[in-house]
């Protein structure tokens, strides 16, 4: 198991001494995900936190008329996870699903409460990345209320410049909460202007 990736990642915030890599590679779990395999459905309970570390990824709900509504990408050294239902136990109503073959390190929650209890810095690792979540979620409501559609898509295409040409115009449009159509009335605005 190549666990460099998640390794490195940590290092952005506060690097692992050698014990910690350690007991972490004793907790992650690598699994290979084919394009559009689920790791979470609706009515399941996310019972894991999920390390990118290659590959693409969507969070998503339902709707009652079918249609999708995105609220997550993750692409490589990305996490996503339904934190509400990880945190209480109670089945989620979202999917997360590859959108390309994908290699991922997972690690369950008696394990990530193991590691927090035991090795503070894990604790401190994963409360910046839930609050820089939170943070990129506040920006995206904020946006849903008091930006166009253009001005939505624009911010989409600076703040994920490595995602735009891995998914579908249909994902994009559903993620800033558009139709596609309108999406493409956009992008022909933009390309005129």
């Amino acid at each position: 198991m190549n666990i460099a990736p998640i390794i490195e990642h940590f290092s952005n915030y506060l690097p692992l001494s050698d014990s910690e890599i350690l007991e972490l590679k004793s907790k992650l779990i690598e699994k290979k995900v084919k394009r559009r395999q689920f790791i979470l459905q609706e009515g399941d309970v996310c019972k894991h936190y999920t390390f990118v570390v290659n590959g693409c990824f969507k969070m998503y709900k339902v709707d009652n008329k079918g249609l999708e509504h995105n609220l997550q990408f993750s692409i490589e050294n990305g996490w996503i996870a339904d934190i509400g239902s990880f945190y209480s136990n109670k089945p989620s109503e979202l999917y997360i699903e590859a959108l390309e073959q994908s290699t991922i390190l997972q690690i369950a929650k008696p394990d990530l409460l193991y590691l927090y209890s035991q090795y503070p810095k894990f604790d401190r690792n994963f409360r910046v990345l839930i609050e820089n979540a939170f943070i990129s979620l506040q920006k995206r409501v904020l946006q849903n209320i008091s930006s166009t559609a253009e001005e939505r898509y624009l911010d989409f295409l600076k703040s994920y410049p490595n995602l735009f040409n891995r998914i579908s115009n249909v994902q994009i449009a559903s993620f800033i909460g558009v139709t596609p159509e309108f999406l493409s009335k956009i992008r022909k605005s933009i390309a005129t202007k």
